[in-house]
């Protein structure tokens, strides 16, 4: 008996037997490494090639590193076949936008393509100021800093603010970069239940006055499981316990409150109250990049010391003047973000009214699909692919098995019969079950 796309006892020992005949003819073949640079001992890379011998032994193709020919919108070209795209993090359809475009090429005339060293050793150029400004006034904040990578933002920042004999206090669903971050800082670190602001309040009860500093960490939307903080009672949190609160908007941005602007206006609360926003420039802002806005002294502190803005080369010039572009159409062209909202609203219910497990998603702009197992997404995705629908599947170890998904991005772009035609082929392929699986 099988449950989903699982497989049954029988088929699950017959992979097992395979994988350990396929990997034994392999080790076999290999000349022996010397245990110190035996790549195959890495952390991590035991996990990754039986996930990729796994996927071979039953016959699927990887999903992975697909290369997309042209602008991967609502809609992409792969290997020559249009296919319903809801993979990339292309929200409001800016990603191709012939403005957005002007802007990075008359930057690249004007500057080159490169910053050419960190900006604070060879200087700025005008887009930097002027995205910064733009953004510093979407959050209500003093000021703004740019980064290259919207990663290394959290790792820098607060692998910078913090340290030993401090406390970081983040959801327990929070993104990697925070906690690669956090382990940098040497700080103790604790994750509360996902979404669970009375545990954080237990935590910070329990251990603040323990420690020097104290810092919260939430995103606005869960990359994940597209769900919300309740960011008021976050705010309350930090004020009555005397600690630093960060969001983490890369997600929020042109998807969550009316005109895109974020947490702060979905959930109707002061942005004043946050002391540290976060974001991203490579989703809504079709760029690649992060920044953090907040405080005029935390900017010019991480402006002079971080070590990812102090010793990095500076934002792409078009990259800035892509995001800066992408940013002033979104605050002009609020019809994007209603047009993202219903269309990821409709996307919830059709698949809710299917009977898939969808989680706790808002259906503002992500929408899991929950299969329970890494086979199942794993096999829903490549059925879902051969009807012309992209869509990525996450798996073990990314997610805890029993959570294994695919994971929809919505899109302003999208349209109510994309997403008819999305929900049949997902329907069919829960239909189509497991079959083969066995006899594999």
């Amino acid at each position: 008996m099988t449950t989903g796309f699982g497989l049954t006892a029988a088929a699950r020992a017959g992979l097992l037997a395979r994988l350990a005949k396929r990997r034994g003819e392999e080790e076999g073949a290999s000349p022996a490494a010397s245990p110190g640079r035996d790549l195959r001992t890495l952390p991590g890379a035991s996990d990754i090639e039986m996930v990729r011998e796994a996927g071979a032994a039953l016959g699927l193709e990887s999903p992975f590193f697909r290369p997309h020919e042209g602008v991967a919108g609502a809609r992409s070209i792969i290997g020559g076949r249009e296919y319903l795209n809801f993979a990339s993090y292309n929200y409001l359809g800016l990603n191709g936008d012939a403005r957005v475009a002007a802007a990075a090429k008359a930057a690249i005339d004007r500057h080159g393509v490169s910053a050419s060293a960190s900006r604070l050793a060879s200087g700025e150029r005008p887009v930097h100021a002027a995205l910064e400004a733009a953004l510093a006034a979407l959050h209500g904040a003093e000021s703004c800093l740019a980064f290259v990578s919207g990663h290394a933002t959290n790792v820098t920042v607060i692998g910078h603010l913090m340290g030993p004999r401090d406390l970081i206090l983040h959801d327990g669903l929070i993104h990697n970069s925070v906690v690669e971050g956090a382990r940098l800082s040497g700080a103790r670190r604790i994750a509360f239940p996902h979404n669970d602001w009375r545990a954080a309040e237990r935590e910070l009860a329990a251990q603040r006055r323990r420690h020097n500093r104290a810092l919260l960490v939430v995103e606005g939307h869960y990359s994940m499981d597209g769900d919300v903080p309740d960011l008021a009672r976050f705010i309350e949190l930090a004020r009555t316990h005397d600690a630093l609160l960060m969001v983490d908007e890369a997600h929020s941005l042109g998807v969550l409150g009316a005109t895109g602007c974020g947490v702060a206006e979905q959930c109707g609360v002061d942005p004043a109250g946050v002391d540290i926003w976060m974001g991203t420039l490579s989703k809504t802002l079709s760029a690649c990049g992060g920044y953090i806005a907040g405080r005029r002294a935390l900017v010019e502190l991480l402006r002079h010391s971080a070590p990812g803005f102090v010793y990095s080369v500076g934002l792409a010039p078009p990259l800035a003047a892509a995001a800066e572009e992408s940013l002033r159409i979104l605050q002009a062209e609020p019809w994007r973000v209603a047009r993202l909202q219903a269309n990821a609203a409709l996307f919830l219910r059709r698949a809710r009214e299917a009977g898939f497990d969808t989680g706790s998603s808002a259906g503002l702009g992500i929408v899991p699909v929950i299969t329970g197992s890494s086979v199942a997404a794993a096999r829903m995705a490549a059925a879902l692919f051969k009807a012309g629908v992209n869509v990525q599947p996450i798996l073990f170890p990314v997610v805890p098995e029993r959570s294994a998904r695919l994971r929809f991005f919505l899109s302003a772009e999208h349209d109510a019969a994309a997403i008819e035609q999305t929900i049949v082929a997902l329907i069919a392929a829960r239909r189509a079950g497991p079959a083969g699986l066995a006899a594999e």
